[in-house]
Order: C-alpha cells, then structure tokens, then sequence
C-alpha cells in the first residue's frame, strides 16, 4: 500500500460511499425546496425559521406601515370633513354679506315703515335660512355647525367677568377640554395660561400700549401651544364692557367643556401628538357667537345697529373659515409627511421580507444541478460497490 494512504474496508451490509451522497443529496433537496418557495411566495422570510430576528422587526414594521396606511385615510376623511364645513360658512357668509345690505339700505331714510317691513321680511328668512344651512351641514351624521368639538364654557370667570378682565372672545382651535388659570402679574408684560399638565407663558408687551390695549382696539393673546386665543379689549372699544390692563386676568379661570367630535387620529400611536382636534362653534344666527336672533331692519334705529351686528358676525365667519383653512393645510402637510414614512417604512420591510429573485434562482439553479449529480452518483456508487464485492467473491468476471 503506498505510504500515506488509509484503507478503506470493503463492507457488504454498510455503503458509506451512497450514505455520504445521500447525506449531500437531503441537504441539497431541503435547498431545492426552500428556493421554489422563496420563488413561488415572492418572500425571503415565509417562516420564523427562515429569519427569526428578521420576522420580529418585519411584524413590527408591518404594523406599523398598516396603521400608517390608515392615518392617511383618517387624514383624507378629516380633509373631507373640514371642506364640507367650509363650504357651508361659503354660503352662511353669502348670506350676511346680502343681510348687510339690506341692513344699509333699511339705514336710509328715503325708505318707510312699509318699506323697511318688505327689507325685514327678506332678513328675517335669511337669517332662518343661516339656522337651517347650520343644522343640515353633517358629515356621516354628524352636524357640524352647531357645535362641534370642544366648545368654550360661557360662565368662565374670565369671560363672565369681562367687565373688569377686558376679555371679548375666545377662540379655541384644538384646545383639550379641561379648566385653564391664568397668572397675570402686574407689571412684567407676560401672561401665564394652564391647565395642570400643560403651560404657556406669552410676552404681551408688544401688543400693548404701555400695561393697557390702546383705546378704542383690540388685540389677541394667542397661545397658540395650547390652542387658545383671547381677544383684549381697550378702552371704548366697540362691544366691549371692560377693558384690560396687565394684570387684570389673574386668577381667572378658562373652561373648555368636551364635546362631540372634532378628533383625528392622524399619526400611528397612541400619543397626544398624533392626534389633531378640532373646534367648530355654534354658527347658527340665533347661537351666541353671530348672535342675530335680536337683530333687525324693521326700523331706522335697528337697521343701523344691524349693521354692526352683521358685521361682527361676517368677521365670526370669516375668522371660523380661516381656522378651518389652517386645519386644512396641516392635514396636508402630514399627509405628505405619512406618505413619506410609508414609502420608507414599505422598503425597509421589503428589504427583510422580499426575495431577490436573481439571487434565488442562482441558487436554486446550483442546487437542482447539484441534487441531479448526487441522484446519479447515489445510483453509480451502490451499483460499484455491489460489483466489487461480487468480483471479489469470483460471482462476477474481472
């Protein structure tokens, strides 16, 4: 026997040879199925076997991207929602723009009695026909302009006290519901507003004349984090019973009550930040914010205090359509925002999850060629060890 050559025992009951192919012959089956059901499902990862940690962080991805998926729905819909309530303050303003001249034209005194009786008649349906657009403006059964959403409560002290606050309005724009105070110093130009769990502290100093609003305006304290805005009244300013000096609001108190709709879930979790809220108050003409139930043009007198009446309420309408606007273009903005993170959130799934086709089948080719040479191989190596053993026992010719 050459040096350096082992032996190799000739067994009749054990074939090594066809054990060793038959061993490379399972595993390059168990390849060949893998790859046709990579190539036939179109995925890497079809089992947690495939891709343990792989599977973990494509189920979490998944969820994800579905829930993404549909911020952009709830985002489209709050869309939706928003132009119906604009498109209906389109008409209402329509309306107060005719209900203004009317109340211009009662003003004069070329008209009579009489005529004043035909110009009221048109105003008082006009002002019905207002009520009636507010109350049929729904959105999958929900009325929109009589309230939706939180609502700012009317007895809080630091309207109900506006005598000595200066306070004329409030506007809410997705502000939570909940009791508000304001800390007020004299003297420091700065207004504190909060709720327990979120503050925010303004400097007012610029839209101050010294410590007061300029006589005869007004301004707006925007707390714009809280989505609050208070309106200020000066001295004499038209509507206004008080007037308001630094350090007149501390103390008070701001309730905003919680109320029907006005919540958009526009981000995947469950976070204050992924959700948007929306406030629409009562628009009717006979509701307290255009407050026309009282107004009239039935007289010289009241078609001239009409005026200013219709007025405020034009200004109520159109400041209530600027908001909806706002809302509008945040919605689109994170619209284009989610659509991104969706277009990023899929690749990275894909990148775990998906098959590289070129790949698989390369592979797949190597292990069908290499499964048919071991098929073969398995047949020769049983059919030669059978032949020399005969040979060996002189069954067979040499």
């Amino acid at each position: 026997m050459p040096q350096g050559c082992v032996p190799v025992a000739l067994r009749v009951n054990s074939n090594l040879a066809a054990n060793s192919i038959i061993r490379q012959l399972k595993t390059t089956t168990r390849t060949v199925d893998s790859g046709l059901e990579r190539l036939a499902s179109g995925l890497r990862v079809n089992r947690a076997a495939d891709d343990a940690a792989g599977l973990s962080v494509r189920e979490g991805l998944r969820a994800e991207l579905s829930g993404l998926q549909v911020n952009t729905r709830n985002a489209e819909l709050a869309n939706n929602l928003l132009q119906t309530a604009e498109g209906s303050l389109n008409e209402v303003n329509a309306t107060l723009i005719r209900m203004r001249e009317l109340a211009v034209q009662s003003s004069s005194s070329t008209l009579s009695d009489s005529d004043r009786s035909s110009l009221q008649a048109e105003f008082g349906q006009l002002s019905a026909e207002i009520d009636r657009i507010a109350q049929a403006t729904t959105f999958n059964d929900q009325v929109l302009l009589t309230g939706f959403g939180n609502a700012v409560d009317a007895t809080s002290t630091a309207i109900a006290q506006s005598d000595t606050t200066g306070v004329t309005n409030v506007a809410i724009s997705g502000a939570q519901a909940g009791t508000f105070t304001f800390i007020d110093d004299a003297g420091d130009s700065e207004i504190t507003l909060g709720n327990g769990t979120t503050t925010q502290t303004i400097n007012v100093g610029t839209i101050l004349d010294g410590t007061v609003v300029a006589t005869g305006t007004q301004v707006v304290a925007n707390f714009d984090r809280l989505g609050v805005q208070v309106t200020l009244a000066g001295a004499n300013a038209t509507g206004a019973t008080g007037s308001f000096a630094d350090g007149d609001l501390t103390g008070t108190e701001l309730v905003i009550t919680e109320g029907t709709g006005g919540l958009f879930q526009i981000g995947p979790s469950d976070a204050a930040f992924n959700r948007l809220e929306v406030s629409i108050p009562d628009l009717r003409a006979s509701g307290t914010e255009l407050n026309l139930s009282s107004a009239s043009v039935d007289s010289l007198t009241t078609a001239q205090a009409a005026i200013t009446s219709v007025d405020s309420a034009i200004t109520t309408v159109a400041q209530e359509r600027g908001n909806l606007g706002a809302v509008q273009n945040r919605v689109t903005f994170n619209l284009s925002a989610t659509e991104n993170r969706i277009e990023q959130v899929a690749a990275a799934e894909s990148t775990i999850s998906d098959a590289d086709i070129a790949t698989e089948v390369a592979s797949l080719t190597r292990a069908q060629v290499l499964q048919q040479s071991a098929t073969a191989l398995l047949t020769q190596s049983q059919n030669l060890q059978a032949t020399n053993v005969l040979r060996l026992l002189g069954f067979q010719p040499s």
